[in-house]
């Protein structure tokens, strides 16, 4: 306990902590009331949708709210590295890995609750600044609704959004149908940002490079899937679009594997969701294991 309390009050007393996540919040507002100022009239569709509220702009690697969190966590390290609180030779390799745990722990909901607060004001922004002629389809039709979401107010005896106060319209771009299982994934995404900021940093001591690092993670990724399913033969997972955080990249990586070819598979496919989460987590979990064993090799931080 002594080691999280000592990485909360680390975290909380560098002003840098507080002018990142300013500076995410207010850049990841601005991107999304530019992209929904561009939205062209009629009816929105759902990965629309959580592009916008994501604020997910092309050729970035990742969204701001997950490369802030990478920031974040490669910052933490780098910290440490900088200004170590112990000599070499008093910190064993039990203490590292308790400190590298530490960071972990306390990363993960500040890199949660930055994906909530992002996805919170890019809901207000992004309602506020659609043009005339935008509709969102969970508003005004029930059947667009995601299943759970019917199901919600069902039991508290509506219809649908449209009998709710109209301040309720910004939830409306949430709750379509596959939007907060797609949303449940990019919180996610954060996450393992953060964490991948961090062991990132630990594998090479410097903030800078375990930056990017991290950014060059998804594009290699995604490249390799597309590898793997050319082997296979098997068509992108319709959902993938939504749930993997580098969308422009999946559909460069499929038509260059593929010479062009377009093919997504529709409904049901071999990769479920709960794959594909464990696709996002995957890297995180196996940065982890190599940090552990770098760690073992060193007599420092």
């Amino acid at each position: 306990m002594r080691v999280l309390a000592y990485e909360l009050r680390r975290l909380r007393g560098l002003r840098s902590t507080w002018l990142l996540l300013t500076a995410v919040l207010l850049c990841d507002a601005a991107v999304a009331a530019v992209l929904a100022a561009q939205t062209p009239a009629g009816p929105l569709a759902g990965s629309a949708g959580v592009r916008l509220l994501t604020a997910t702009v092309p050729l970035i690697p990742l969204p701001f709210a997950a490369l802030g969190a990478g920031l974040l966590g490669a910052l933490s390290y780098g910290h440490e590295v900088r200004h170590p609180g112990l000599a070499a030779s008093q910190v064993s390799y039990p203490r590292r890995v308790r400190l590298l745990l530490a960071k972990l722990v306390v990363i993960a909901p500040v890199a949660g609750l930055l994906a909530l607060v992002t996805l919170l004001i890019d809901t207000v922004v992004v309602h506020f600044a659609f043009p005339d002629g935008v509709a969102v389809a969970a508003w005004s039709e029930p059947a667009a609704l995601s299943g759970r979401v019917s199901e919600a107010l069902a039991s508290a005896g509506f219809s649908g959004l449209a009998d709710l106060p109209g301040a309720f319209a910004p939830a409306a771009l949430a709750a379509g149908q596959g939007v907060p299982a797609a949303l449940l994934a990019f919180v996610l995404l954060v996450v393992v940002a953060g964490w991948t900021g961090v062991l990132t940093a630990s594998l090479t001591r410097s903030a800078a490079a375990g930056v990017l690092l991290l950014c060059a993670l998804p594009p290699l990724l995604e490249s390799g899937v597309a590898l793997v399913l050319r082997q296979t033969g098997t068509a992108w997972p319709a959902r993938a679009t939504d749930l993997l955080p580098f969308q422009s990249g999946v559909e460069w990586a499929y038509g260059w594997v593929y010479g062009g070819d377009d093919r997504v598979a529709e409904g049901g496919s071999v990769l479920t969701d709960p794959a594909l989460l464990a696709a996002v987590a995957a890297p995180a979990m196996v940065l982890l294991l190599v940090s552990l064993l770098v760690q073992a090799r060193r007599r420092a931080l």
